[in-house]
C-alpha cells in the first residue's frame, strides 16, 4: 500500500507528539511540522512584548508580523527540531514554564489560529508531511490520509515532562507539572475554537508503559496499516 502523503498526529500536552512525529518524519523522509511550537513562539513573543495573552487584537497583529520557521535540529542538545523566531533560535525558550502557563490562552484566540492555520495549510500543500498538534486531523488537515491521536495518562505525561526537564538541568516538581498538564487539558478541550479531540477517523494510540521505540512502531503500524498486536 502506498505511503500516505499527509500524516496528522494529534494529542494532549506531553503525550510525546513532537518526539514521535519527528521520528516518523525522519523514517519516512517527510517534512515535520510541530504546530504547537508555532503557538508557543507567539506566546513567547507576547511575553517579551508585554502583551496580555487574552488581548485578541494585539495577539492577532503580533502573529501576522512574526517570522516563525521550524526545521531540522541545528544543535545536538536533545531537540527534535529547531524553532526560529524572527531569525533567533528559541527552541528551548518556548518550553519555559512562563510559556507553558499562557500558550493555551494564546492558542484559543480565533484570529491567531486563523493566521497559524493558513501558514500550516500552505506548508502541507507541498505534500509529504507529518504534522502534529491538537486540531490537525479535525481542523487544519481534515482530509489527511492518516490520522493518529496519541495520548497517555496525565500522570505518565507529567513523569515524562519531569524527565525531559531534568535532562536539560531544569527542575520542577511532578506535582506542579501534573497540575499544569491538567489545566492545559481543560483549556484545550473546552475552548470554543478547535477544541482538542480525536477526529472521528483517527486511530487512538495509548502510550502508557511504552518506550519511545515501541510508541514509534505502534504509530508506524497505523500509518502503514499493518496489524497492531493486542
Amino acid at each position: 500500500m502506498a505511503t500516505p502523503r499527509t500524516v496528522a498526529i494529534d494529542g494532549p500536552a506531553g503525550a510525546g507528539k513532537s518526539t514521535i512525529g519527528a521520528l516518523v518524519a525522519e523514517r519516512l523522509g517527510y517534512t515535520f511540522l510541530d504546530t504547537g511550537a508555532m503557538y508557543r513562539a507567539v506566546a513567547l513573543a507576547a511575553l517579551r512584548r508585554g502583551i496580555d495573552p487574552d488581548d485578541g487584537p494585539r495577539l492577532t497583529e503580533l502573529a501576522r508580523q512574526l517570522r516563525i520557521a521550524i526545521g531540522p535540529p541545528t544543535v545536538r542538545d536533545g531537540r527534535a527540531y529547531t524553532v526560529l523566531l524572527d531569525g533567533a533560535d528559541v527552541t528551548w525558550d518556548i518550553r519555559s514554564p512562563e510559556v507553558d502557563r499562557i500558550v493555551s490562552q494564546a492558542a484559543r484566540v480565533p484570529f491567531v489560529r486563523d493566521v497559524m492555520v493558513e501558514q500550516q495549510r500552505a506548508i502541507a500543500d507541498r505534500g509529504r508531511i507529518v504534522m502534529v498538534g491538537r486540531d490537525i486531523g479535525t481542523v487544519v488537515l481534515p482530509n489527511a490520509e492518516r490520522k493518529v491521536f496519541l495520548t497517555a495518562s496525565a500522570a505518565e505525561r507529567a513523569r515524562r515532562r519531569e524527565e525531559e526537564l531534568a535532562a536539560r538541568g531544569e527542575k520542577r516538581t511532578r506535582q506542579d507539572l501534573l497540575a499544569e498538564i491538567l489545566r492545559r487539558d481543560e483549556l484545550d478541550s473546552k475552548r470554543t475554537v478547535a477544541p482538542l479531540r480525536a477526529a472521528d477517523d483517527a486511530i487512538v494510540v495509548e502510550t502508557d508503559g511504552l518506550s519511545v521505540r515501541e510508541a514509534l512502531d505502534r504509530v508506524l503500524q497505523v500509518i502503514e496499516r499493518r496489524p497492531i498486536p493486542s
